[in-house]
């Protein structure tokens, strides 16, 4: 039965997450609430830190199941608790990544005393040595003056000039701001491009994502762009149904291309 395949369930995660079979999905890609009081238009973030750390736990341990052998994780999180549940992951998985997103905040004042935030950590973990991985999927394009620098006979040819380098691990992609044209209804949307490229680099086209907290829909969105299946979880009805509206705008696009072509 396939019936969760590219299906968002309005429903708690903890509540659904059994649902989906074992070693079914390619990739997890998790954006949880990060414990510090965001407004969900409900109460899933609003829980004491000791709460907040048991209630990871639990959806971790009903998540990984779910993930093929060949398969990895990624969740994105705030340095106050990336410590902790780190050290927990790495009692279930392997590590491979820790990543800094630097959301490009531009400097407007802030805290007296102490430096300002303006990054959130994210981990890779994956449940096996022999994982998936696609670095060739994500690398990033030399620009022509670089390429022009490594002319000499001892690099023509280089795979490696051609095709770009491997990205590293901070990312440097600015946050969805209020005018830009990603920007949906949700508080912590997450770019396309970050989300992009953890599905190009960790699940195998055709494969499956899934996504416990969906929030606006970027996983699924991007999923879909990239010619992977999805599957997740949101709480809130009101982000359920502009999941909704976004995947159809996005198959609208699709359609539209299509006749363009035609």
């Amino acid at each position: 039965m396939d019936e969760w395949r590219n299906r968002i369930f309005c429903e708690d995660a903890l509540d659904g997450l059994a649902r989906i079979p074992a070693a079914s999905v390619d990739l997890i890609i998790a954006d949880p609430p990060y414990g510090l009081g965001k407004d969900y238009g409900n109460d899933s973030d609003k829980l004491a830190a000791d709460a907040y750390l048991q209630w990871m736990e639990q959806w971790i341990d009903l998540a990984l199941p779910t993930l093929k052998p060949s398969g990895s994780l990624y969740i994105f999180l705030t340095w106050r608790y990336s410590p902790e549940i780190f050290v927990m992951l790495k009692k279930r998985m392997t590590m491979i990544n820790e990543i800094v997103w630097d959301r490009r905040v531009p400097s407007m004042g802030g805290s007296v005393r102490r430096f300002s935030s303006v990054h959130d950590t994210i981990g890779l973990f994956v449940k096996a040595r022999d994982y998936y991985f696609d670095l060739d999927a994500v690398r990033v394009p030399y620009d022509a003056e670089t390429k022009k620098a490594r002319s000499r006979s001892i690099f023509v040819g280089a795979k490696w000039l051609e095709m770009g380098y491997n990205p590293k691990d901070v990312w440097s992609v600015s946050r969805l701001h209020r005018e830009h044209r990603e920007r949906a209804d949700h508080p912590t949307q997450k770019p396309l491009e970050i989300v992009e490229r953890m599905i190009k680099a960790s699940c195998p086209p055709g494969g499956v994502v899934l996504d416990p907290f969906m929030g606006s829909g970027t996983t699924a969105v991007a999923a879909v762009r990239c010619g992977r299946q999805y599957t997740g979880f949101e709480l809130n009805p009101d982000y359920c149904a502009l999941i909704a509206s976004r995947l159809q705008a996005l198959q609208s696009a699709a359609g539209e291309a299509v006749l363009q072509d035609g």
